[in-house]
């Protein structure tokens, strides 16, 4: 009996023991992250001071200079790709700031179970957490998930994310309920979080039909992708192929070439010679749907954890690595000066926008008479307006590029809903207080947001009355003098 005792008691011993072993090599097969924190620079401390100043006067000027002539005109109306949430909103509301002071977004892309989730868990660390996006073989991501920071770790319905008023996730509601179901955000506390936020998407499955998802999948891709200010678009070696699915998404892609990392996850799985063929496949998938003029750049490495695979090109894994998180840092240092840029090209369409219907509504005055049918002449200039020139009339009367023109198809959608005689032309849009709309947008797109963008880039703060005691580039003006 001793002797049965004895050996049980010396099993237990030897397996506890294995179990041990088994665990220390478990962690020792972790990747060191210290190159990450290094890249990305999250040790270093930001000028919180510098940015907020900057952002006070971005938002200054988007509420007081085009905000505006966009609700004078409804160019939210026209654009889907609209800046805030609905048109109508009050100054006091903050649907328009939340994007406007929304961190930078990384859109990650790509067919099923490549690692999407994977390498979201390895950038934050959340691997062996209780609060790591769950990942397998199979398809996992079923929901739209927004990685967002908080105070404390907590997951947030998309319901309640689309009727917060203080993110800009708002416009997500006309989509509908059952989009909003499969939407979800989570909010932990994280250094990279404060300075990014990160977007994880359901995997493409191309023997899926979109109607079954229940709700428009392109239609919610296109609004991330026009928000983002990086897109990972991720593969791996099992999955080059390219459907309908996938090829409607780089449709979409259109545009964006520049924001557009390709990924090649998972290289570590195979030797080199196989890796070099996979790499070679992966180009001759996607070259009939990138039409630029520069070959796109493809990130070869392992996105997750642990250690790369024996006899493997780890030296450029890693490399490749770091050579992603540095463009990623980019897009963090840049952020004020990408939303500077990005204001000032939604300045610039509103303002082209604002032309136009101007345009459409001198030419309407000019041609009726008392004798005329109104919706007959509308008729006419709306169906062909290149007969009334009121395209050519804008180039060359104004500052705009011929590529910066809507579609002319746009606005007879848009003066469909909207009657041409619920406006006023620009002459008439001018108050003793708040000036003109025309010269105002005009004074932004041309000073104040160049002039905010060369303070950021010189290192100056920025501050609030810059343009508002001289008007930028003209000289003080004696409020007491009469003229």
């Amino acid at each position: 009996m001793k002797g049965t005792v004895s050996i049980c008691c010396l099993l237990s011993l030897l397996l506890l023991q294995a179990r041990a072993e088994e665990e220390e090599d478990f962690t020792s097969s972790l990747r060191d992250r210290s190159h990450i924190d290094e890249t990305l620079r999250l040790a270093e401390e930001e000028k919180a001071g510098d940015y907020a100043a900057a952002l006070q006067k971005l938002r200054k000027i988007y509420h007081t200079s085009i905000k505006p002539m966009e609700q004078a005109y409804k160019y939210n109306e026209l654009r889907q790709h609209e800046i805030s949430a609905y048109p109508g909103r009050t100054l006091g509301d903050s649907a328009t700031d939340g994007e406007i002071t929304s961190k930078p977004m990384v859109l990650f892309l790509g067919p099923w179970s490549v690692g999407k989730s994977s390498m979201i868990n390895y950038l934050l660390g959340l691997q062996d957490s209780p609060y790591q996006l769950y990942t397998g073989a199979e398809p996992t991501t079923s929901e739209f998930t927004v990685i967002m920071h908080g105070e404390k770790i907590r997951s947030i319905e998309g319901i309640v994310m689309a009727a917060d008023s203080s993110r800009s996730f708002s416009p997500l509601e006309k989509f509908g309920q059952n989009f909003l179901e499969k939407l979800i955000g989570i909010e932990m506390p994280h250094k990279l979080l404060e300075r990014v936020t990160f977007v994880d998407t359901p995997g493409i499955i191309e023997n899926r039909k979109q109607q079954e998802r229940g709700y428009p999948f392109n239609d919610v891709c296109q609004w991330f992708i026009d928000r983002a200010d990086l897109i990972f678009v991720v593969f791996d070696p099992t999955k080059l192929d390219v459907g309908l699915e996938l090829e409607m998404l780089f449709r979409q892609l259109k545009g964006r070439e520049s924001q557009i990392r390709i990924i090649l996850n998972k290289a570590d799985s195979l030797a080199t010679q196989d890796l070099m063929r996979v790499y070679g496949a992966l180009f001759w998938s996607l070259a009939p749907l990138i039409n630029v003029t520069e070959p796109p750049r493809v990130y070869v490495s392992s996105f997750w954890p642990y250690d790369y695979a024996p006899d493997t090109s780890r030296d450029l894994f890693k490399r490749e690595e770091i050579s992603l998180l540095e463009d990623l840092n980019q897009v963090i240092e840049n952020r004020m000066e990408n939303k500077i840029a990005f204001i000032r090209q939604h300045g610039i369409r509103v303002r082209i926008h604002g032309l136009l219907v101007d345009r459409y509504v001198q030419t309407f005055k000019e041609k009726m008479s008392f004798f005329s049918d109104a919706e007959l002449v509308f008729k006419e200039i709306v169906d062909d307006p290149d007969k009334f020139y009121i395209f050519k009339s804008i180039l060359a009367k104004t500052n705009v590029s011929k590529f910066d023109l809507p579609n002319r198809d746009a606005y007879r959608d848009f003066f469909g809903i909207n009657p041409i005689t619920s406006f006023k032309p620009l002459s008439s849009q001018c108050s003793y207080i708040g000036g003109c709309l025309l010269e105002k947008i005009e004074k932004a797109i041309t000073h104040e947001l160049p002039a905010l963008l060369s303070s950021i880039n010189s290192g100056k703060q920025p501050g609030l009355s810059s343009c508002e005691a001289t008007g930028c580039g003209e000289k003080p003006k004696n409020r007491y003098r009469k003229n």
